[in-house]
Formats: C-alpha cells, structure tokens, sequence
C-alpha cells in the first residue's frame, strides 16, 4: 500500500511509506476529505506538518497550491521518506524537512507565522493533547485565524479545556478523526479590583 497526491501539480504522484510499523499514513479517502473541507483556503497559506511521517499531508498541501510546509518528525526513516517523497512531487524547494523533537521545536520562537498546523502524532500516548496544552502555552504559534487539525484514532478523543484554539469541526472516518481547532484573540486579562 502506498499513498499518492490527490490533485494539484503532482496528482497521481505515488508516495513512499515509511518502512517499518512505526507511522500511520493517513488514508487518501481521509486526505481527499480533509482538503475538500478547507477548500480554496489551502491556495498561499503557510502548513507545519507535525510528526510528519511520510509528509502525505504537507505535500498534498504543496500540490493544492500551498506557498509552504515544514515537515517535523524526530524519525530518521520517516525524515528520509519525505525527503524523497519531496523529491518525487517535485516540491522541494517550497518545503523544509526538520529532524527534532516537536515539543523542544514548539517550546522555542516560530520562524514563520503558520496558517494550518497538522498534528499526527504516534497513537494512544496522549502526544495530541501535550500538543494543544504546548500551542497555547506558546501562542505565537498560533496566531489569529491559525487552524489546527488533529488527527487521533476516535478511541483517543478526550474533552480538552483551551482558551485561545476553540473546536470548530470533528470528522470521523472510519478508525480516523479529523477534528479541527481555531485561534482565536485571548480574552483580556479582567482588571484586578481593589
């Protein structure tokens, strides 16, 4: 089983797995939907494709006419997968492929302001809620009208208290949630009283 881009400048590319058990790609009907859903939004924006795997998502992007994608994932396989993957589509040059921790990388300043960040971390670790819990403790990550997409086996969905990213849609696709999060502004600090 391999997975390919859907549309864009490399559809019907195939992509390579990464070997071994270790990565989950994403079904191509769940990217079919996922992208369907953000629609023309995807056109310029700037993705961070979180524990990237394969990079399936961040090129998809690519290929939809995304300006571009950092690929994280701490791997050594799944990092040269995408490098290859990259490769294939011919998409290189509008990318970046980081090996590093996601968490050390969301603790520190973004280089850049993201417009869509993918989470598809290992399954069942609780990795997504540690995620959401880092964003919003780091906000500059996520700026005013960021989104954030989670990608969790349904079994792992737990309610979650955030202030500045608010549940703005859920999908679920067999053994597959999509669900997705927006920023919105902080709410101001209430003066103290005297």
């Amino acid at each position: 089983m391999s997975g390919r881009v859907i549309a864009g400048l490399a559809k019907g590319r195939r992509l390579k797995l990464v070997p071994g058990d270790g990565t989950r790609p994403i079904m191509d009907r769940v990217k079919e939907a996922l992208f369907s859903i953000l629609g023309s939004g995807v056109y310029d924006s700037i993705w961070l494709d979180l524990f990237a795997g394969t990079g399936a998502v961040g090129i998809e992007a690519l290929s939809r006419g995304a300006e571009y994608s950092l690929f994280v994932d701490t791997d050594r396989a799944a990092i040269q997968t995408i490098l290859e993957n990259l490769k294939t589509t011919g998409l290189a040059e509008q990318s970046r492929v980081l090996r590093t921790d996601a968490f050390t990388l969301l603790a520190a300043s973004p280089q850049m302001q993201y417009d869509y960040i993918y989470v598809a971390p290992p399954q069942y670790k609780g990795l997504w809620q540690k995620t959401l819990a880092l964003l919003e403790k780091n906000s500059a990550w996520i700026p005013e009208g960021c989104q954030v997409i989670v990608q969790i086996d349904p079994k792992e969905q737990a309610p979650v208290t955030l202030k500045q990213l608010v549940e703005v849609d859920e999908r679920r696709y067999g053994n597959t949630l999509l669900w997705f999060f927006e920023s919105v502004p902080p709410e101001p600090e209430a003066p103290e009283e005297n």
